[in-house]
């Protein structure tokens, strides 16, 4: 599958995917299509990301940059935003597309977002923008994760 859009990370922990997050490709798909809606005219680097919830709800989200570069929002905090917003509290699986070869893996500070909503087994398909897909976990990206447990909750 091609992924476009308008307008690298750790080689170890992925490997490409015998079965995906989402069989029939749509969770990528829809991922691909948010990161037609990134904001990011500083870089030229467009990212969208697509969560599943574990109810099976999809939400998604694109990187959104900001002059003050700290203040950038990424596509997948965006994205788990949105489905945090709708009610939702537990993700079973993320797609991210990004156009790096191969496909990028999401920074720290989300995956340190990740881990507040998903377990060590989250599914993540990273795909790049012409179709190459890799497939990792969570705890394979963020071993020994700091989660709400470590404050007794």
């Amino acid at each position: 599958m091609k992924i476009r859009a308008r307008s690298t990370s750790s080689r170890a922990a992925v490997r490409p995917p015998d079965a995906d997050a989402s069989p029939d490709g749509s969770l990528e798909l829809a991922a691909a299509a948010a990161r037609g809606n990134a904001y990011a005219p500083y870089s030229a680097y467009l990212v969208g990301a697509a969560v599943r919830t574990a109810s099976g709800r999809v939400f998604t989200g694109a990187n959104v940059e900001n002059a003050s570069y700290g203040l950038t929002l990424c596509a997948e905090r965006a994205a788990i935003a949105a489905a945090v917003n709708a009610g939702e509290r537990r993700l079973s699986a993320i797609a991210v597309v990004t156009q790096s070869e191969p496909p990028a893996a999401p920074c720290g500070m989300c995956r340190q977002t990740l881990a507040e909503f998903a377990n060590d087994d989250l599914e993540i398909v990273l795909v790049s923008a012409s179709g190459k897909r890799l497939k990792t976990t969570l705890g394979a990206l963020l071993p020994h994760a700091f989660r709400p447990a470590a404050l007794g909750k």
